[in-house]
Order: structure tokens, then sequence, then C-alpha cells
């Protein structure tokens, strides 16, 4: 008698999922508010379902701050900071960018363009 052994490897190529393992990821954007705060100082509200943690619905704030700085005219943006929550299921995030045609000093820069393409590229929705 032959026996089978199954290894997670062949569950992911048969289409099969191992019991008790996290399903695929399948957000749900729900929506972007942007408030621009004073001269170059905007701040993005974002909602969401089925993120994976803060990391997704930070994400989804940094793709919105992208292109909203690409409609201003400006090629970057420099993050100031995000706030995450998250009650029954639904996830909000509250960030600040400052928005720049020149690269802004600072660590967490982005560069509109290329942040913009990447989100494009992940199925992640824009302002």
């Amino acid at each position: 008698m032959a026996v089978a052994i199954i290894t997670p490897l062949a569950l992911a190529v048969s289409g099969c999922a191992e019991p008790g393992a996290p399903s695929a990821f399948q957000p749900d954007y729900q929506g972007v508010e942007t408030r621009l705060l004073a001269g170059d100082l905007v701040n993005f509200h974002v909602t969401m379902r089925g993120a994976r943690g803060a990391e997704d619905v930070d994400r989804y704030a940094e793709c919105a701050a992208a292109q909203y700085t690409l409609i201003r005219g400006y090629g970057f943006a420099r993050h100031v900071r995000t706030n995450v929550s998250e009650e029954g299921g639904i996830w909000q995030g509250d960030a600040v960018y400052t928005v720049s045609a020149a690269l802004p000093r600072g660590l967490k820069t982005i560069d509109a363009e290329v942040t913009a393409a990447n989100c494009a590229e992940n199925g992640i929705p824009m302002v």
C-alpha cells in the first residue's frame, strides 16, 4: 500500500488550501478623503476591509498621496505620520504627507511617479 505525502507546496500547486491556512489577500478599498491642511501639507483618510495589518492601510494611504502629488503637479512627497485603527473588520488610516517639486529632506520620501506606477501594478486604487 502506497502512502501519499502532501506537502504545503503540493497543496499550493493543486489549488487546495491547507486546513487553517489564511485565505488569499482580497482587500476591499473603500475610499480616500483628501484634505489640504496648509500649503504643502495634506491629510489622507483611507478606509478598507480585508487588510492583513497596518502595513496594508499605510500602503493604501501612500498610494493616495502619490497620485495626489502628481495631480498637484509635484514629483515628491514626504511621509509625516500615519495613525491606523481597526474596528469590526474595518481598517482606517489617517496619514499626513508634505508634497513638493524637489526631493524633500527626510528618510520617508517617495517618488510619486514610481510609487503611483507600483500602486497601479498592484491594483491599489488612488485618489
